[in-house]
């Protein structure tokens, strides 16, 4: 087969063109009334043929973007196109209509003057918006090439200037993901170098025969507690991630709050026993339902539970608040007397390996991912998680829509 104009293209360029044929006619039909069907038939045999031409000419520069190099070039061809058929026509007129020689010569010099002075105009116009056009694809390129700190200077408030505000709010995105996966790499660093620094130094120890025989159980017990605790944290990490990429697979259903919360506090409240923590609730009725997956919510609230004990002194107390919110929605809080979280941390909170007043998580013998996955978990039920004005203490609350 031959590589000749797609028929797709042909048809709209034919489309286009019998549209300008039509708008001459009707143009054209203005005379009518005014001056005959003579001055009709010869306003539409010069417009018509002239609109034809132009239409599909400019549809060529359009579907040829190639013909010309840039787009000053092609708004340069436009405008030529454009005052060329200004010029045309008017002499068109002039002539066919019977005009004087007179009238004739000067409708030309005006009608020259004027799209040399359309040209110019479209020219100044395009100068000044293809100046912020360079502006924006130089700011990309710099982004493609790294930088992150960028700023496009564009004139006016057109949709190149949005377009600009999109980019450099981008370019600070991406310095914050980049910012962000640095600490993570750190975090995690810091993390996995003390358990397995321990396990290489045990592991040395066992090797060499440096332990007494009644202290190699203990050792090994030892690594099995490292052991562990690096497994639960290799996996809290792969639940991040997958909660993060939307990897949600889960049934959901109407969830009884009420009941949930109090099964969460009896599974915790050895836990909390041991810590000398005094753990309650209290549920405002009548409670809607919410929907979600209730083994993920009950997630959630261990995470809470178990940070507000983590952070929480002897003889403190936690209290597991339950109401109904607009919406309709449920809301759901977490509030103990412990030392209490700075309100500026905000959102950070919720990163991965931050937790309270600590910046890596670690101090207290907590991975810091549990805000984390709570956080990955209320959002993808549509709810949202924040830190909420407490004094003293911490509150933490959640909202999730109700069934």
């Amino acid at each position: 087969m031959g590589r000749g104009i797609p028929v797709r293209s042909v048809s709209a360029r034919l489309s286009r063109v019998a549209l300008a044929v039509a708008a001459a006619v009707a143009v054209s039909a203005v005379a009518w009334p005014v001056y005959g069907p003579s001055a009709f038939l010869t306003s539409a045999a010069i417009l018509a043929p002239l609109g034809a031409v132009t239409m599909w000419l400019a549809h060529g520069l359009a579907s040829h973007r190639d013909w010309i190099g840039g787009i000053r070039g092609r708004l340069g061809a436009l405008a030529v196109l454009a005052a060329a058929q200004l010029v045309v026509a008017v002499g068109l007129f002039a002539v066919l209509m019977f005009v004087s020689n007179h009238d004739a010569f000067f409708m030309t010099v005006a009608t020259g003057y004027a799209a040399l002075i359309a040209v110019a105009a479209a020219r100044l116009v395009a100068q000044r918006t293809l100046g912020d056009l360079d502006a924006v694809r130089s700011a990309v390129a710099s982004v493609a090439g790294g930088s992150r700190e960028v700023t496009v200077p564009v004139h006016g408030r057109d949709e190149l200037a949005l377009l600009a505000a999109d980019i450099e709010a981008m370019a600070a995105r991406l310095a914050a993901e980049e910012h962000a996966r640095r600490e993570l790499v750190a975090s995690v660093s810091h993390d996995l170098r003390t358990p397995i620094t321990t396990l290489q130094l045990i592991a040395e120890g066992l090797e060499d025969g440096i332990f007494e025989p009644e202290r190699v159980r203990d050792r090994l017990h030892a690594i099995g507690t490292h052991v562990r605790a690096l497994a639960a944290l290799i996996d809290d990490l792969f639940e991040l991630s997958r909660l993060e990429a939307g990897d949600v697979h889960w049934s959901m259903q109407q969830v009884r709050l009420d009941e949930l919360v109090q099964e969460t506090i009896e599974a915790m409240r050895p836990h909390a026993d041991a810590g000398g923590v005094h753990v309650r609730s209290e549920l405002r009725q009548p409670l809607a339902h919410a929907r979600g997956n209730p083994e993920q919510l009950q997630r959630v609230l261990f995470n809470l539970i178990q940070n507000a004990i983590r952070h929480t002194p002897a003889d403190g107390s936690i209290v597991v608040r339950a109401e109904p919110a607009p919406g309709p929605a449920v809301e759901i809080e977490v509030a103990d007397s412990g030392v209490g979280i700075d309100p500026a941390a905000g959102d950070r909170l919720f990163e991965p390996f931050v937790q309270g007043p600590s910046r890596v998580a670690g101090e207290t013998g907590s991975a810091g991912l549990g805000l984390a996955i709570a956080r990955a978990i209320v959002t993808a039920h549509g709810g949202r998680i924040w830190l909420a004005q407490s004094d003293p203490g911490t509150r933490i609350r959640f909202s999730l829509p109700a069934a």
